[in-house]
């Protein structure tokens, strides 16, 4: 059985939950600035359809560890997917299903491309194609950074952040999912619970080989597995027509269009994301 962590390629922990099941392993890769915790419910879902859930936090977010050398890439977040794919492989006997929300999916696709399409069964790519809209990246980025110094008195203000930026997203009465992407620092304030060395250290996660669109594209044509695209039809990163070029990238991909969801489609709509990837799942898996 897998433990509760992962080795990745610089030999760093990355912690891990498991949802036992008799079916295939599908793993679930958080986006950039989440945690695993964001996958506990599909995780369930798929383990109550009868496959196996797996959650992962990646290096430096969540519970992993935070690299020492500060290598938070493209191409090192790759890296360590390919790490926990090969050893869910090894354990199970048999290659697991990637579920891969933004940063989470390039990871995967770039981990299934270096690999000869020999490391995933199939690829779920959660609201993210090889090309983005810049000016969607752009405002991630900057809520990201808005608070990254100073962090929060509260718990309740950052949820205050949390819905300023999402304004279309009803506040959840219970805060209890939010402080599980925040630490209490020693100053008495939380901060996201991320390395901040992830946006502004020396290899941030915006460079290396896989930050060039032309390598994401020659990724996204070599695919030959089953592939699922989960869009949110209000996502400010992936337009309708970015979802066309990448449907005519990978003919036989299919898409999921995820009505009253933004970028954060699981976050938004839980519901139909969960009926989307079951039905993938169940029927061309």
């Amino acid at each position: 059985m897998i433990p509760d962590q992962f080795i990745g390629a610089h030999e760093n922990r990355l912690a891990s939950t498991l949802f036992p099941g008799t079916g295939r392993p599908v793993v679930f890769f958080h986006g950039g600035g989440q945690t695993r915790q964001a996958w506990n419910a599909s995780a369930r879902a798929v383990q109550d359809a009868g496959w196996t859930g797996m959650t992962v936090d990646l290096r430096g977010h969540g519970e992993s560890d935070w690299l020492a050398g500060k290598e938070y890439s493209f191409d090192d977040f790759a890296d360590d997917a390919t790490h926990v794919g090969l050893a869910v492989g090894r354990e199970y006997g048999t290659r697991p299903v990637a579920v891969g929300a933004s940063l989470g999916g390039i990871s995967c696709l770039i981990a299934q491309y270096q690999s000869g399409q020999s490391l995933f069964e199939a690829l779920v790519l959660v609201d993210i194609t090889p090309r983005m809209k810049r000016d969607g990246v752009e405002r991630i980025l900057g809520f990201m950074s808005d608070r990254l110094q100073d962090g929060f008195a509260t718990v309740e203000e950052a949820a205050d952040a949390v819905s300023a930026y999402l304004p279309n997203r009803s506040r959840p009465r219970s805060l209890d999912g939010l402080s599980k992407n925040l630490r209490l620092c020693d100053d008495g304030r939380y901060r996201w619970h991320w390395d901040p060395a992830f946006l502004n250290g020396p290899r941030p996660v915006y460079s290396g080989r896989v930050a060039s669109e032309d390598y994401r594209l020659d990724a996204a044509r070599a695919l030959t597995v089953p592939t699922l695209l989960v869009r949110g039809q209000n996502s400010e990163v992936v337009s309708a027509d970015i979802a066309d070029d990448f449907l005519t990238l990978v003919p036989h991909a299919k898409l999921a269009d995820v009505t009253g969801a933004g970028h954060m489609v699981a976050g938004d709509r839980n519901d139909a994301f969960q009926s989307a990837i079951l039905d993938f799942l169940q029927n061309d898996v």
